[in-house]
């Protein structure tokens, strides 16, 4: 079982597929898991390298709080532990923020971005308003079903059928975190702020963000789009924070379109 160690953690990371690297960071409290509408597709394309994020899935839970810039090495040396010098970089929600500081931090090891229904952090980022707010902070204190039930509907579009979400659920409840490791990621995030230092990010980005996401309001994409040079900015109707289950065959080809079209030869 595949581990690389970083800053007194051992962090878990697996692959599967061949051709280009790509690296796949996951959002707060998930684990890499709750790939599996997206890893397959992507595997068909690229190597595919997936890491439990420190506190989740079966990466260690040493004590927290885990500001962003710390995760962002650990997925540094989960590139280095897969012998791998540079890589497409995608993050989706928390991981696309672990995205952006691993793309600012080692451009060297970036040869395209992909952020996924995130933000820059900060004041300059839109937040969620209090309602789920309440909920991302009360979810420490749930079992997975009620954390789960409780968010899903400022997660997902009101017309993605409810087998869908369900088929969520069952992977979800595999690998909930322990309360400890998600305040420690939600620390990480309340502290983080990348909006400065967005325009030092010199890789090719995709930014793309569901029109009806109520975790991280659809501003939140315009805002990265607006401040990474020469981003593109893919805005999906009728689609909310998880565009991957939302719309996963539409958002699935938009991405991988693009990380084909900055793959070298």
């Amino acid at each position: 079982m595949p581990y690389a160690e970083n800053e007194g953690a051992r962090i878990w990371w697996e692959e599967q597929g061949s051709g280009e690297p790509l690296l796949m960071i996951m959002g707060l409290g998930y684990s890499s898991k709750f790939w599996h509408r997206v890893a397959p597709a992507m595997a068909e394309h690229f190597r595919v390298i997936m890491l439990d994020n420190r506190g989740v899935g079966l990466s260690d839970v040493p004590d927290g709080p885990y500001p962003i810039p710390l995760m962002a090495s650990d997925a540094s040396a989960v590139l280095d532990a897969a012998g791998v010098e540079g890589a497409h970089v995608f993050g989706i929600s928390m991981g696309g923020m672990i995205a952006q500081e691993f793309a600012i931090n080692y451009p060297q090891k970036v040869r395209a971005l992909v952020l996924g229904c995130t933000a820059c952090g900060g004041k300059k980022a839109e937040r969620a308003d209090s309602e789920v707010l309440k909920v991302v902070w009360d979810r420490a204190k749930m079992d997975a079903a009620e954390a789960f039930w409780s968010m899903a509907p400022y997660v997902y579009d009101e017309t993605t059928p409810r087998e869908l979400i369900e088929a969520d659920f069952e992977i979800r409840k595999q690998t909930y975190p322990a309360a400890k490791a998600y305040l420690a990621q939600v620390e990480g995030i309340f502290s983080w702020e990348s909006y400065e230092r967005l325009p030092r990010i010199k890789a090719p980005t995709l930014v793309i963000h569901g029109e009806t996401d109520r975790l991280v309001p659809p501003r939140n994409g315009r805002i990265l789009a607006e401040r990474i040079p020469g981003a593109r900015l893919v805005m999906l109707p009728s689609v909310s924070h998880m565009f991957f289950t939302d719309r996963s065959e539409e958002s699935n080809r938009i991405i991988i379109d693009f990380l084909k079209e900055n793959t070298l030869p």
